[in-house]
């Protein structure tokens, strides 16, 4: 494709060859493809990166494209793991605790297992989510709960 975004990460990354070699592919997750996936940097030519993921199957299915910018980007090396740590006693904020929270709002950064990232997901997968999200808001006690609207 012609890639808008010169200067990008997908213009360093998508060779003609992997052009070539992955533009048939679509996920199983949401038939997300490669043309998809970089559209932002075909489209604009303003994009540092210029790649979004359609779903987990993306980084898989694109992984010569994806690994290579995502390396570059976080200044990683191709065997670097990624670490978790849920531990909420290491987290630090500035909320005053005498001010009481009266709403939240909650970003969805990344998936549900099965379902598209926020560039790929279906309609359907959406409504899905919503589902799933109200069934177990309803469980919420405590100062957790509250009305779903």
């Amino acid at each position: 494709p012609t890639i808008k975004s010169t200067h990008s990460l997908v213009a360093k990354h998508v060779t003609k060859e992997k052009w070539d070699k992955l533009s048939g592919k679509e996920t199983a997750t949401s038939g997300f493809t490669l043309a998809k996936a970089i559209a932002c940097a075909v489209e604009f030519d303003n994009q540092h990166c210029g790649i979004y993921a359609g779903d987990w199957d993306s980084y898989k299915d694109f992984a010569e494209v994806f690994d290579p910018i995502i390396q570059e980007y976080h200044g990683i090396s191709a065997d670097a793991k990624h670490t978790s740590d849920m531990d909420v006693s290491k987290l630090v904020g500035n909320v005053d605790p005498s001010a009481p929270v009266k709403s939240t709002r909650i970003r969805v950064g990344r998936n549900i297992d099965g379902f598209g990232l926020s560039a790929g997901i279906t309609q359907q997968q959406r409504l899905d989510v919503e589902k799933l999200f109200k069934s177990a808001s309803q469980k919420f006690s405590g100062e957790l709960a509250g009305d779903y609207y």
